[in-house]
């Protein structure tokens, strides 16, 4: 797949060019990221599944995967809490199997882990007339677990880069559905200066419209302001919360993924001053240099393990 930009049609300017390419160059660093019964899950280990899930939200099925408790078969009356995991932009459901140990982590422990697909962007939100990842995620793939793998209503959403927007936007939209929400390099005000043009990006990237998430950042603000985990934030109140983020300055080795930490440092900076200002209590954990990769959120994730562990009720 070539990440080159297109040649640019006649009458655009040099500076729209000169925008487009910079974008084009910070979504890249992102890749470094009612519901019908379920098909039959494919078994992949002794508690780990992947499952296609129809949905309607979609209007296709998708895939979720699943590690269930070590003790699922033996104890069919038992109900768990459940541990949802998002994954980053131009990566996908299969993603913190293949990056972490969270198979080995949770071994041991009474809960689901569930990993749903996002779609190729990995943005799991409401596109404008397109598919409903918000729904996906919030209310189809929980009431199969509910139905299907016996999961309580105790839940927790974690997520990184993009699926740190939907871990907060989904607590942030949903009051009460999540117990905890924790973000490592998340997306966490879309609104912010340089922001709208990384998530275009990240569309366009995938060879979508631009304007088929939201629409234009400017003339449907309301749009985006109304997806914005920080425009949302009173939404927070209540929930536990865990964010992270480094500043992307200093260190060795390629300086790509240092640069887009660094650009998202601001609004992770402004979210986290918007929920001190409504007296909101989180957990935050603000790094000099880091970069936008997984060797970064795998300790970020074990530090938040203690939050999460206790909003979901399961030891630490």
């Amino acid at each position: 797949m070539s990440d080159l930009p297109q040649k640019p049609a006649a009458g655009v300017s040099r500076r729209t060019v000169a925008r487009a390419t910079a974008a084009a160059g910070l979504a890249a660093l992102f890749g470094a990221a009612a519901t019908a019964p379920a098909r039959a899950a494919t078994r992949l280990g002794p508690r780990t599944r992947d499952v296609s899930v129809p949905s309607a939200a979609l209007g296709r099925s998708a895939p979720v995967r699943l590690i269930l408790p070590s003790d699922f078969d033996t104890r069919p009356e038992k109900k768990y809490p459940v541990l949802y995991l998002l994954h980053g932009a131009h990566d996908d459901y299969t993603s913190w199997t293949r990056e972490t140990d969270i198979e080995a982590f949770t071994a041991g422990r009474d809960l689901i882990v569930a990993m749903p697909d996002a779609g190729p962007t990995g943005i799991p939100s409401v596109w404008r007339g397109g598919p409903d990842y918000e729904t996906f995620q919030v209310k189809e793939v929980p009431a199969l677990l509910a139905r299907d793998y016996r999961a309580s209503g105790v839940r927790a959403v974690a997520g990184v880069s993009t699926g740190g927007y939907g871990a907060m936007a989904h607590a942030a939209r949903h009051p009460g559905a999540f117990t905890a929400a924790a973000s490592y390099s998340g997306i966490l005000d879309t609104t912010a200066p340089g922001v709208p043009a990384i998530m275009d990006a990240i569309v366009a990237r995938e060879n979508l419209p631009v304007a088929s998430l939201w629409g234009n950042p400017v003339f449907n603000l309301l749009t985006w302001r109304d997806f914005n985990p920080r425009a949302r934030a009173t939404g927070l109140r209540g929930t536990a919360l865990y964010v992270s983020q480094g500043s992307g300055v200093g260190g060795g080795g390629d300086p790509l993924p240092g640069i887009l930490e660094s650009a998202l440092w601001p609004s992770a900076q402004g979210f986290a001053r918007t929920l001190a200002l409504m007296g909101i209590q989180a957990t935050t954990h603000f790094y000099g240099g880091g970069g936008h990769d997984w060797a970064h959120w795998k300790p970020e994730f074990t530090a938040s393990w203690p939050i999460l562990a206790r909003a979901l009720g399961v030891p630490e």
